[in-house]
């Protein structure tokens, strides 16, 4: 049997509870030891829900057991930076939900700390490791659908709720730290370089601050990305790839379910009815499985980890740039570490 990393849980929220913690016990390398909560009775309830044999009512009573070699944290935004300190500083591996702090300067200390500590950061980006968007840059690289030229993302959602996360502006609500990260990254990830220049748009929401609805144009070296997002608007996810010889569509990019198979669509712009759609399967796998178990075979191997802190702040400064765009309203250059 495979040796396992023990793992320790920062903070009881839903994304911890519901989704990823359950998919981490599943996983062949990680071992859910313990949870702490500054409120005792979450902690109580998630390890008699999840069968979590250490429950702590502080974050700092965790980081203090020994035992613990690793550390997932799903606390909101504007608490990544400071609790990722801690537990680097405390020993621990840490992989921190994304976005990983909420701008590159905090992304720079970030990286100062794992050079000064030797452990391993790594930003939750869980699309990077499903095989779907393994097999999307594969297929681009051979030029399946040509040279590519454009990409179009869009992902939105409905949470009006002014007491949700998401929508405390000083937190790091919004929808472009909380979505629109996702089509920066994979487009990042798709083209294997980084934008030149961007330009955004941003409606804010009057009563809570966010931004409310988000566009960005990207524009790489050979290709041009845009984007949309919204936290105002019904539920939507795509992504789409296009080239001179064909398009490539992405069923569900982001929140792939872990239960059934998922698609992507290739189309060679031969009947706009889309009749002649090429169409690639893959079998239900859970991304939050796939990404704690990378992670923890990156510890126990001492190899790279497969989102390296450099790439977060790469990411990080383009959404910066973005946020600076729509406030100059110029093209702005992302920063450089």
């Amino acid at each position: 049997m495979s040796r396992k990393i023990k793992w320790g849980i920062l903070g009881a929220a839903n994304i911890a509870v519901k989704k990823v913690i359950p998919a981490m016990q599943k996983g062949g390398f990680c071992e859910i030891t313990a949870i702490a909560s500054r409120h005792l009775e979450k902690a109580k309830a998630a390890s008699a829900n999840l069968n979590i044999p250490k429950i702590y009512g502080s974050y700092e009573d965790l980081l203090n057991d020994s035992e613990i070699e690793a550390i997932y944290i799903p606390l909101p935004n504007h608490l990544h930076l400071k609790w990722s300190i801690k537990a680097a500083e405390a020993g621990k591996h840490v992989l921190c939900e994304k976005p990983i702090a909420l701008n590159s300067d905090e992304v720079k200390k970030l990286i100062e700390v794992r050079n000064q500590t030797g452990v391993k950061i790594q930003e939750a980006f869980m699309v990077r490791h499903h095989p779907q968007w393994l097999k999307i840059r594969e297929l681009i690289n051979a030029g399946k659908i040509g040279k590519i030229q454009s990409i179009t993302g869009f992902f939105s959602y409905n949470i009006p709720d002014p007491a949700n996360v998401r929508n405390h502006v000083d937190w790091g609500g919004g929808c472009l730290l909380d979505i629109g990260s996702y089509c920066i990254n994979l487009s990042r990830f798709v083209l294997e370089t980084e934008p030149k220049r961007v330009s955004g748009l941003i409606e804010r929401d009057s009563e809570t601050g966010i931004d409310k609805l988000t566009s960005a144009i990207l524009d790489f070296p050979n290709a041009q990305a845009t984007f949309t997002v919204g936290a105002r608007l019904v539920s939507f996810q795509r992504m789409q790839f296009l080239g001179d010889k064909g398009r490539l569509e992405v069923q569900i990019p982001f929140n792939i379910p872990p239960d059934t198979l998922t698609r992507i669509f290739i189309d060679d712009g031969s009947d706009l009815y889309r009749q002649n759609l090429e169409t690639i399967e893959f079998s239900a796998v859970d991304q939050y499985t796939l990404q704690g178990d990378e992670f923890s075979k990156a510890i126990l191997d001492e190899t790279e980890q497969a989102i390296s802190l450099e790439d977060s702040f790469k990411n990080m400064a383009v959404i910066d740039a973005v946020f600076r765009s729509a406030e100059s309203g110029y093209w702005e250059v992302p920063n450089k570490l």
